[in-house]
């Protein structure tokens, strides 16, 4: 019976080890990951601001941050209107407009977001582009493709036969519901036609 309980702990005693030896193969690689989630990044989404905001500028648009930590970080954006329609406060990255935006005009800027060193200038992060979407109101009015639709019917023709198509369009953004939607209505005549949603 001896002999049996020795040769048993002698196969247990390589399956500890090995399993032992695969624990500590874990604990490099969380070494690795942690390691990894040292590195610096920015830290931001996408930007939305509302076009013909009726308040005072300038109007807060969002915040650029990185997480480097240097007390001589300065915070700078290049690109479109950059420094004109869009500025910066280079110490805490809040990113403002200077002016009030027409969707209609136009509907996205792309800037680039830079933190440099200030005593060197050096850049303390790779520059980082980020989008400014401009939200659309529906503060536009339908109107018509040409001033003058023509149309015929011969007379006698059944109810519902065709007599012209008109077209109307709205400025508006067609992916916010409801805002480019565009519905017609006969306003003298409306004893002999009518007209669908289509025009």
């Amino acid at each position: 019976m001896s002999h049996l309980i020795l040769l048993f702990s002698l196969f247990l005693a390589p399956a500890f080890a090995d399993e032992g030896s695969q624990k500590s193969t874990p604990n490099l690689c969380s070494n690795d990951v942690s390691h990894k989630r040292q590195k610096r990044d920015w830290i931001w989404n996408q930007m939305h601001i509302k076009e013909e905001i009726d308040t005072p500028l300038p109007h807060h648009v969002g915040k650029i941050t990185s997480s480097v930590r240097n007390s001589n970080a300065k915070y700078i954006i290049e690109g479109e209107y950059a420094n004109t329609i869009f500025k910066v406060e280079e110490t805490s990255g809040d990113v403002y407009a200077f002016e009030r935006l027409d969707r209609e005009k136009k509907a996205e800027y792309e800037l680039t977001a830079l933190i440099i060193d200030r005593t060197n200038n050096r850049s303390l992060e790779r520059p980082s582009k980020f989008i400014i979407k401009v939200y659309d109101i529906n503060d536009n009015a339908p109107v018509f493709v040409q001033k003058v639709f023509n149309g015929s019917v011969p007379e006698m023709s059944p109810v519902g036969t065709s007599v012209t198509k008109v077209t109307a369009v709205d400025a508006d953004d067609p992916t916010v519901s409801g805002h480019a939607t565009v519905t017609y209505e006969v306003t003298a005549g409306g004893e002999y036609f009518t007209i669908d949603d289509s025009g």
